[in-house]
């Protein structure tokens, strides 16, 4: 299994992605991430002509290699202690996650960890990202078959059990295939956009991926920042999504000028008050479009959105796909009839 992609000379912006590979990985947990990142490089290619994304599968030791499933896999590069990449995506290991650590290994992950690489570990790939001291001190999950195990080994990790993924600076845990699947929509998202990362979701049973933001505990998020006052305003914005943005009464509410108050309001959140508000309206509509039958009226309305066209031209500004069109595919699967012809045996 190859997945080099040609690299093009003329795209200084080329991402170097490594997925990580041994024995007895279990293979969903490269193809999947995979899959979702040649589908994001798909689209990128029709919008720039050029691939955005390099793609190898690295391994310690020669091919091929005996995965999960009686899976063999020939990897594109041995792999190299010394060499930088982007991101890193470490697969969970079936059984014995500690089995799989080399000097050379522990060596280059802590190279690239330093150099600010996303390191993404699926399932008990953890243990391998523990084992290098990239996650001491840091929060992190692991499968949780192996909690137990997972905090006698390592008791300068700070487990999280109550959550499927983690992040850390670039330090990133998923629990599991499937939220490995939605960590990798949130690093598209972050990386190249909504709209992109929107399009590989529909790819991908978009009714069973949930927000990285609902499910990961992130560790510049424990103390909402730091900045109590801004803290508070954020929860009144979220608590009244439906009224009016004063952003003078929220300044008095916080004791603070109007400048000072949107200044520090971006310095926190990187957002403008009116643009948080709209993010938080959004991401509503978003949720209830999957979860309710609300008409998009009401939703619109409940959302904070007094014009509904108004509503609509964003959201299919963010989305690329109208309200309706959004509910119609994310839930097309959860309630679609079988009206093949039955075989009653008659």
């Amino acid at each position: 299994m190859s997945a080099t992609l040609q690299r093009d000379p003329q795209s200084p912006t080329l991402r170097q992605i490594a997925f990580l590979a041994f024995d007895d990985a279990l293979a969903t947990s490269i193809s999947l991430p995979m899959e979702l990142l040649n589908a994001a490089n798909h689209l990128l290619m029709l919008q720039q002509k050029s691939p955005a994304l390099d793609i190898e599968l690295v391994a310690s030791t020669a091919s091929p290699l005996n995965m999960s499933g009686f899976l063999s896999v020939n990897v594109d590069q041995q792999l190299d202690p010394e060499r930088l990449y982007d991101m890193i995506i470490i697969p969970s290991r079936w059984r014995h996650p500690h089995r799989s650590a080399t000097p050379s290994l522990m060596h280059w992950l802590n190279l690239n960890a330093r150099a600010g690489t996303e390191i993404c570990s699926v399932g008990n790939g953890s243990y391998l990202a523990a084992q290098a001291g990239i996650l001491d001190h840091r929060p992190a999950t692991t499968h949780w078959h192996y909690f137990k195990d997972f905090a006698k080994r390592f008791p300068a990790v700070r487990l999280q059990r109550d959550y499927l993924m983690t992040e850390a600076d670039n330090i990133y845990c998923a629990g599991s295939v499937n939220s490995a699947a939605d960590l990798l929509i949130h690093l598209i998202d972050k990386h190249w956009g909504h709209a992109i990362a929107r399009r590989v979701t529909q790819q991908f049973s978009p009714e069973s991926r949930r927000p990285f933001s609902h499910n990961a505990f992130r560790e510049d998020h424990l103390a909402l920042h730091g900045d109590e006052i801004i803290a508070l305003a954020q929860s009144t914005l979220a608590s009244q999504l439906d009224q009016p943005l004063v952003v003078a009464e929220l300044a008095a509410q916080s004791g603070l000028s109007v400048r000072s108050f949107q200044r520090r309001f971006s310095q926190a959140t990187g957002l403008s008050p009116q643009q948080y508000l709209q993010k938080l309206r959004m991401d509503s509509a978003e949720e209830l479009l999957r979860n309710s039958n609300l008409p998009v009226t009401d939703i619109s309305h409940h959302c904070g959105f007094n014009d509904s066209s108004y509503f609509c031209k964003l959201f299919r500004q963010r989305y690329e796909f109208s309200p309706g069109e959004y509910r119609r595919s994310v839930r097309k699967k959860l309630f679609e009839v079988d009206n093949s012809p039955k075989n009653n045996g008659g």
